[in-house]
């Protein structure tokens, strides 16, 4: 089973549009190049390559089944691609909720008399 191999790495391999479709039918359920290439608009020597790349990323796995390999998503590299985006989110709220906190107008004193 392939490993995690960096953030950079996973999300430089889902910049091109033909992995993320790849990872998003994979998603699915596990195929074989032959059944990827037949649902994608490239031919079997690019799905190879690119599914290189998704498992060089560490989001591809793959198996032998008699001749042919099936694919299927590696579920500890997607973790980790999720864990980042969670990190990565949770920074961006805190600080929108930072910032919203600090440009909130003060509330009136509840000692002084309203005039």
């Amino acid at each position: 089973m392939a490993t995690y191999q960096s953030d950079d790495d996973a999300w430089s391999a889902l910049g091109d549009p033909t992995r993320r479709t790849i990872v998003t039918t994979l998603a699915e359920r596990p195929r074989s190049v032959r059944e990827l290439a037949d649902e994608l608009p490239v031919s079997r020597p690019a799905v190879s390559q690119h599914l290189k790349v998704l498992k060089d990323a560490g989001l591809v796995d793959e198996t032998a089944a008699g001749t042919r390999r099936i694919y299927r998503l590696n579920p500890a590299g997607v973790a980790a691609l999720r864990d980042r985006l969670d990190r990565f989110w949770d920074r961006a709220l805190s600080g929108f909720q930072d910032a919203a906190e600090r440009d909130r107008p003060a509330a009136p004193d509840e000692h002084e008399e309203q005039g």
